[in-house]
């Protein structure tokens, strides 16, 4: 069984939402594991593959535990890897948490149901059941903007009463929710942002750190601004904020992971294709992206 508790306090620092590199339409699995390494090899402290970010909607089921699978082969156990097992569907969740279990994920990120709209009684009622149908320690995700329904603090102050619900990655964009969480559900429960532009003030209230897009484009950075956090030295993590911010800004100027994705291509680490319905940048967003990135010093290595 794995060791919840051990688990947590791994969860702290600069998580990357991972995109999902294709090449003619198919899983680039070649520019994945070089991505990984690159991520290792620049300092980021976690791995969160088939998220959002990884274009999760627009994947098969194969090619979602084909990716998850890849990852934690990979990394071999260097950094954690929480894998996205969210689905509005609870038989469907449950299958991805066990297989994310069966193949030694540290954890298993799991977003509120989207579309379907259950209330926080059919919340908890979700949750306990994929709690309970494996071992694997499970984060939640609470994304209102996504998902429509907001988990409230108390519905999460009673999820995190069981032993394998860990933490939860905040994308309310509210900052007074980590402070209120972080009474309501104890200090080893792991509270991770999930957005960029405010990771610092989440860290500030009490937060760990961050599930960050910006952190596919600029690892180095956003570890070194979430390392400072840790170190609670706020004053080198506000400078490295200020220099992210316009990559933050940018990363979201169109439907994610499009700008992340053609950034990569910048860095000739992953081509900029993405599945429908989410389609490639604007030239003025491209435009905002290299800005961005050459502010940073990325595209003069």
């Amino acid at each position: 069984m794995v060791d919840s508790t051990s688990t947590s306090s791994r969860l702290k620092g600069s998580f990357v939402a991972l995109v999902t590199p294709f090449k003619g339409g198919d899983v680039d699995e070649h520019a994945l594991k070089s991505l990984i390494e690159w991520h290792i090899e620049n300092g980021t402290h976690g791995l969160v593959p088939v998220g959002t970010t990884g274009e999760s909607p627009t994947l098969t089921h194969a090619e979602h535990e084909r990716v998850v699978a890849l990852t934690v082969e990979t990394v071999a156990g260097r950094i954690p890897v929480i894998a996205g097992a969210g689905s509005n569907s609870t038989a469907e969740a449950m299958a991805f948490v066990r297989h994310a279990e069966a193949v030694g994920a540290d954890a298993a990120l799991v977003v509120t149901p989207y579309y379907n709209k259950p209330n926080q009684r059919m919340l908890i009622e979700h949750y306990r059941t994929l709690h309970d149908s494996a071992d694997i320690p499970i984060m939640i995700y609470n994304i209102p903007g996504r998902s429509v329904i907001d988990m409230t603090d108390d519905t999460m102050a009673e999820l995190a009463k069981l032993p394998r619900i860990i933490g939860n990655k905040c994308a309310t964009g509210d900052l007074a929710r980590c402070g209120q969480e972080r009474l309501d559900c104890g200090p080893g429960f792991a509270l991770l942002s999930g957005e960029d532009a405010t990771a610092v003030g989440y860290n500030a209230m009490g937060g760990q750190g961050c599930i960050s897009v910006s952190a596919n484009v600029a690892p180095a950075a956003c570890s070194a601004m979430q390392t400072a956090c840790l170190a609670g030295d706020y004053a080198t993590a506000l400078d490295w904020q200020d220099r992210l911010y316009p990559l933050h800004r940018a990363m979201f100027r169109e439907s994610s992971p499009a700008p992340a994705k053609y950034a990569l291509s910048l860095l000739g680490l992953c081509s900029e294709e993405v599945r429908a319905p989410i389609y490639g940048c604007a030239d003025e967003t491209k435009a905002e992206i290299r800005a961005a990135m050459d502010g940073l010093g990325l595209l003069n290595r």
